[in-house]
């Protein structure tokens, strides 16, 4: 059985990528936070663990919603991504 996606949520879509995103950033920023206690910068700190993931939260909320409102339009034009499923079995056992 083939299934189009012809319309995404906007919104939706952004603000679970923005709160994945800050998530996968977080070990990275801690890292950072952790060289820049190293090398006595209080101000790479504050930046590293507070500043950097709204940043980045907000940046990945806006340019996912465009993507999606992008897809959107193409996807009212020229038709949505397909894909394929099949139905499998449950294999859990009912007794």
């Amino acid at each position: 059985m083939k299934i189009q996606i012809v319309n995404v949520s906007v919104g939706q879509t952004a603000k679970v990528l923005a709160a994945l995103y800050v998530l996968i950033s977080l070990p990275f920023l801690v890292i950072g936070a952790l060289f820049g206690a190293f090398q006595g910068s209080v101000g790479v700190i504050v930046i590293a663990v507070v500043i950097a993931p709204l940043i980045y939260g907000v940046l990945t909320f806006l340019c996912t919603g465009l993507v999606a409102w992008l897809y959107n339009v193409v996807a009212g034009r020229v038709g949505g991504m397909e894909y394929s499923i099949k139905e499998i079995p449950d294999t859990i056992s009912k007794s």
